[in-house]
């Protein structure tokens, strides 16, 4: 049976977003009933999402569980989000994944190692804070639908202090500063594109993946302040077949860029045997402090991933970088 829904107006949206803040936030997310068919949305404007988020953080201070909080999911055909009224961990998959990546992966989910991914996340939020929270957990699909994937840049595991993570990698939420990765990743943007002026308080990088870029961590979930801690659980299983499905697709644009940073990314990379002819590989070192300058800063990837990216679809093809600086791509 289909999810009902509801559609409405931007105003109409931003209008209820405004008096819904002024409500406290007892009356905001009080857990309601289960609906009976699917998980009811509503789609709203990103404007309503920054609403959104600063309610989602205050019901954080407050103690209101994820599965209460309204969550922010991204439209696969358009800029604005959709918001389901309720979240939970079992179905997880269906009510927040965009709906070409969730027919392409579905049958991961009935596979033994998936399920028992789930079994150990369920005993971990019963104990412990988790990020990112359930609705972010799939942001990634949400913001770069299947076939809208130009590039992909690997990451290792969210960030795990407090309202950073939100399902990109290497991305922070508003209002924090990028974390000194993005700060080096930013500066060789820059050197790509002297025009860019990397910020100094966004380190949101949707506007990217909205283009086409797919940020994905190997790892999509961490315990609060323990780095690493839900690696080798089944989440690397899983983004590798996500990675697989990217390389296997047909469409206008089959061949994409992978960029892969730091040994742990280029082992990924290479347990997947991409055929080159196909698709661009582009290895370096990390952007991180501790390695950057050993080859991350220089490596000119995201020129050259445009240059790829032309010469195979068009100029049209070619991924803003410049967007994050509020200036358009110079060519």
């Amino acid at each position: 049976m289909p999810k009902a829904t509801r559609e409405t107006t931007a105003g109409d949206e931003m209008q209820a977003a405004k008096s819904a803040t002024q409500k406290t936030i007892s009356s905001m997310f009080t857990k309601k009933a289960p609906v009976a068919v699917g998980t009811t949305t509503r789609t709203v404007s990103s404007a309503r999402l920054k609403i959104i988020e600063a309610a989602l953080q205050e019901a954080k201070e407050t103690g209101v569980t994820a599965e209460e909080a309204p969550s922010p999911v991204a439209s696969s055909s358009t800029s604005q989000i959709k918001v389901p009224i309720s979240v939970t961990l079992d179905t997880l998959e269906k009510d927040t994944m965009d709906p070409t990546w969730y027919e392409a992966l579905k049958k991961e989910f009935e596979k033994p190692y998936f399920k028992q991914l789930k079994k150990f996340l369920a005993t971990e939020m019963a104990s412990n804070k988790v990020f990112p929270t359930l609705n972010n957990i799939y942001s990634w699909s949400r913001f770069t639908p299947l076939s809208e994937v130009k590039v992909v840049i690997v990451g290792q595991d969210p960030y795990h202090d407090d309202g950073q993570a939100h399902g990109l990698s290497f991305s922070v939420l508003p209002p924090n500063a990028p974390p000194p990765s993005l700060r080096n990743i930013y500066k060789q943007i820059a050197s790509d594109y002297p025009g860019f002026v990397p910020p100094k308080k966004n380190g949101d990088l949707s506007p990217l993946a909205s283009q086409g870029v797919l940020w994905l961590n190997t790892s999509l979930t961490v315990r609060a302040h323990k780095a690493g801690s839900h690696a080798k659980k089944g989440w690397e299983t899983f983004t590798t077949q996500v990675m697989r499905t990217v390389l296997e697709r047909e469409g206008d644009i089959s061949g994409v860029v992978f960029l892969a940073w730091g040994l742990p990314a280029q082992k990924t990379c290479a347990a997947l045997k991409i055929d080159k002819k196909k698709h661009l590989l582009l290895q370096s070192a990390h952007p991180s402090p501790l390695s950057a300058s050993r080859g991350f800063f220089g490596n000119e990837h995201f020129k050259k991933s445009n240059e790829w990216l032309e010469s195979k679809y068009g100029e049209d093809a070619k991924i803003d970088w410049m967007v994050m600086s509020g200036e358009k791509l110079k060519v």
